[in-house]
Formats: C-alpha cells, sequence, structure tokens
C-alpha cells in the first residue's frame, strides 16, 4: 500500500488541520494559514483538501473539509492519501473515529496497477494514539485483496486463476486447499457446479479452503464464483456482459473476509467453498428448460440459465450444510433486483436468526459498512414452483427477485445453526474518496466485528 502508518511522527512531519464546514476561524492552524485558506476558497466541505504553502515553495500543511457536523464518513480520510504529496503526515488533532480515518487513508491509497496504471502518492502517516496499527491494516489487507480479485478481467482471472490466489492466500496463512475439478464434480455429488461450468474452456472447479483447530467452532463462507457471466443460452445483451468480470465478487469478497480473520487468528475452524466457474456458452451448455438434480436431491428446472448463481451456490451450501457448522455466510453478486431495491452501495442481508441479524446490523453502523436487512418472506417460495421438478430456479413474473433468491438457496439449508445470505454488488458505480471506480469489498468488515466479538483471537 503507498500508505505507510508509523507510530509517531517524524520531525519533518506535517500537520493535518480538521475544519468543519465555513468554520475556518475555529481552526488552530496558523493565522497566515487560515487566510490563505480564505483567499483559495476553502470552506471545510466535506473530504476537500487543501495544501499551505511554506517558504521557498515547499509545503507546510494541509487543510482537511470535515463538512457540516456529523455528516462526514469517517472513511473519507481517503482523500488525503489522494491529494497529498509525497511526504510525512500526522493529524493536528486526532479524529474523532481516528481508527476508520486511518482505514480509510489506506483504501484511500489503493490503485489497481496491474495493467500499467500509475500507483498512488507514497505517503507515511502517523496514527493518533489508540490506532490498533495491526487491526487496521489487516482489515484493509483483506478489502484490497477482494478489490483485486474483482478488477482482474475474466482472462486472467478465469476458474484456474481464481483457484490459484485462494492457494496463495492458504500457503500465506498455513490453511490447506483442496479442488475437486471437471468431471470428479459429478463423481462427488456436485452436478450443478458442472452443468454450468461445463461449456467453459477452464474446466468448474470446487475449492474448499480450511483452517484452525478442528474442534473450534464450525465458521463456512460460501462465494459466488462465477468469473464470467455470458447468461448462458439466455445470452446477456452486450451492455449487460460489459462488468460481468465481476460476478466471481462473492468469491472475491469472502476470501477478503478469510483473509481478516486468519490474520486475526480468531478461534474458529474456518472451511471456504468457492464454486468457480464460467457460464459459457457451447454445444454442452446447460439448457433453458433443462432439469437438474442437485447435490441435496432436489431437482430443479431451469427457468433460466442466467439465474446459474444460485446453482452453484445450492450445491456448495448444501455440501457445507451437511456438516452443521455454527454459522454459514454465503456471499454473491444474485440479483439486479437488489441493486434496484437498494442501490450499489447498500446489500441486503438475509437471515432469520435475530441476534445474528441484529449484531450485523450494528457492526455495519459501527464500522461505516452499509447493510440492511431484507426479509426471507416465505409466502413467495410458491412463485419457484415448477409443474415438472421440485423447484424452479427463477420465478416468472420478476417481483422481488431479491428475496425470491435468497428463498431459493435457503431450501439448500437445514443443519447449519445459523445462515445469513449477502446478495453485494461488489463494485463502486463512481469514485469515493476512500474507493475508486471498480472492485469493491462490501460488508466484509462488518462480518469481520461479528465474528471478532463472537469468537475472539486464540489465546
Amino acid at each position: 500500500m503507498p500508505v505507510t502508518l508509523l507510530s509517531t511522527p517524524k520531525a519533518s512531519s506535517l500537520p493535518v488541520y480538521l475544519v468543519e464546514a465555513d468554520a475556518l476561524d475555529a481552526c488552530k492552524a496558523p493565522k497566515a494559514a487560515i487566510g490563505w485558506a480564505k483567499a483559495n476558497g476553502f470552506s471545510g466541505a466535506t473530504a476537500t483538501v487543501l495544501t499551505i504553502p511554506g517558504d521557498n515553495g515547499a509545503i507546510a500543511g494541509a487543510f482537511f473539509g470535515l463538512g457540516k457536523s456529523g455528516t462526514l464518513n469517517p472513511l473519507a480520510a481517503g482523500a488525503l492519501a489522494r491529494h497529498l504529496p509525497e511526504g510525512d503526515w500526522h493529524f493536528a488533532d486526532a479524529p474523532e473515529e481516528a481508527e476508520l480515518a486511518t482505514l480509510g487513508l489506506l483504501l484511500g491509497s489503493y490503485a489497481f496497477t496491474r495493467y500499467g496504471k500509475k500507483p498512488r502518492n507514497a505517503l507515511r502517516f502517523a496514527v493518533p494514539q489508540g490506532v490498533d496499527v495491526s487491526r487496521v491494516e489487516r482489515l484493509a489487507n483483506g478489502c484490497i485483496l477482494a478489490r483485486d480479485l474483482i478488477n482482474t478481467p475474466a482472462g486472467d482471472m478465469g476458474p484456474d486463476a481464481l483457484e490459484d490466489a485462494t492457494r496463495a492466500l492458504a500457503s500465506e496463512h498455513g490453511a490447506t486447499l483442496s479442488v475437486t475439478l471437471g468431471d470428479d464434480l459429478l463423481k462427488e455429488n456436485l452436478p450443478m457446479i458442472h452443468a454450468v461450468g461445463r461449456a467453459a474452456e477452464a474446466a468448474p472447479r470446487l475449492l474448499d479452503l480450511r483452517w484452525g483447530r478442528n474442534d473450534a467452532p464450525k465458521v463456512t463462507l460460501v462465494g459466488k464464483g462465477v468469473c464470467f457471466d455470458t447468461g448462458g443460452l439466455d445470452l446477456k445483451p452486450a451492455a449487460g456482459m460489459l462488468l460481468m468480470k465481476k460476478d466471481m465478487g462473492g468469491a472475491a469478497n469472502v476470501l477478503g473476509l478469510a483473509s481478516m480473520i486468519m490474520a486475526a487468528k480468531l478461534d474458529i475452524r474456518l472451511r471456504v467453498l468457492i464454486p468457480a466457474v464460467e457460464n459459457a456458452v457451447a454445444g454442452n451448455a446447460f439448457r433453458p428448460g433443462d432439469v437438474l438434480t442437485s447435490r441435496k436431491r432436489l431437482t430443479v428446472e431451469i427457468g433460466n440459465t442466467d439465474a446459474e448463481g444460485r446453482l452453484v451456490l445450492a450445491d456448495a451450501m448444501a455440501l457445507a450444510d451437511e456438516e452443521e457448522p455454527e454459522l454459514l455466510i454465503d456471499m454473491a453478486t444474485l440479483t439486479g433486483a437488489a441493486r434496484v431495491a437498494l442501490g450499489p452501495d447498500v446489500p441486503p442481508f438475509y437471515t432469520d436468526d435475530e441476534a445474528l441479524a441484529g449484531a450485523l446490523a450494528q457492526a455495519s453502523e459501527a464500522v461505516a459498512d452499509p447493510l440492511w436487512r431484507m426479509p426471507l418472506w416465505k409466502p413467495y417460495l410458491s412463485r419457484l414452483d415448477s409443474k415438472i421438478a421440485d423447484i424452479n430456479n427463477v420465478s416468472l413474473d420478476g417481483f422481488a427477485g431479491s428475496p425470491i433468491a435468497g428463498l431459493f438457496l435457503g431450501r439448500f439449508v437445514e443443519k447449519a445453526k445459523n445462515w445469513a445470505h449477502f446478495d453485494i454488488y461488489g463494485w463502486n458505480p463512481a469514485d469515493k474518496p476512500y474507493a475508486p471506480v471498480g472492485g469493491e469489498a462490501q460488508g466484509i468488515r462488518a462480518i469481520e466485528r461479528v465474528l471478532t466479538e463472537r469468537y475472539g483471537a486464540v489465546s
């Protein structure tokens, strides 16, 4: 990361003065600097940055706008990583939510540089007293891993490359990884993962990562790993395919979350399951109207081949459910309906566990990681009725697309003590101070907070 965090300021470190909207005169900056800010029209508007000139053309410090009192997202300090010149910096006064502001600095410094884009300026920033630097860094690393995976085009992030990335993460943290590949999926009773991915050049596979002591509470993460989605024979229009490199965003996010969990050494038995496939078009592609038999032996009529994510998740979740985990979480870029309901920035989540729902809502607010609970409205299950199979993979009227997708997945979960489904977007369509346009980690910092509070680190 371009920003290096320091425990104490260097002698040459420059101050960043925090300014609320239209409150320059209350700032502790030198009067000459305040006069400079007024002359340049700096008002303290949200996430604005103005450098202060010193002697001989040097920089003497900077102002950072907080906006109106209580309105600033603390992560917006990421704007400093984008606009400050290279050098050593510190906050003149600690921000109210210093740990989130520090995290914002790291997230705001992010740039995806694999294909030649230049990195951000290298900054060294002294953190306010009391900030847990190691925690901030592991959270940032998990988010950046998710961003990097999503931003990589499908030509370089197919099922095989996603396996390589998972293997690298497992190696880094001493986890084990087993892979069920190609026709072995049929032998191991994972038929829907095979059906969705069999038309692609890169063979479909199930990635199974395990970490932690065997007798610890079982937490299983399942992530949708559709590395590119053409829609299958129900082909998407060209515009609909432009962002389909991000259709493995669920897998990217659970890997980012797994990175946080393992780095923190939480006292859990972690399992990560990723069905990694490409939904391609070829003579052996699965068809609309086909009936697939799932791992759970439920038969599924294919109403639309573009609703493939729930099919691969269903087999993986049925496998996860068999060992009765204490908590089962799945994450997927599953429905456009979720975006219609809540937009790109607020992922809905679904669970019937009231305590878990409350903990996620509180954590979401505490760590500025937006989530919103939506209902698993059981009467809608009838919309998935099939005349020839146990269930259809889509409803026919288009209503309640996100809750109905959650209800479909719920048919494959019986034994897990707690289950939550996250219908994420995995993408920033517009720049934010702490996040450029591109792949994004959503919900995983809130989940990490809940897991940390429940389980804590290994003693």
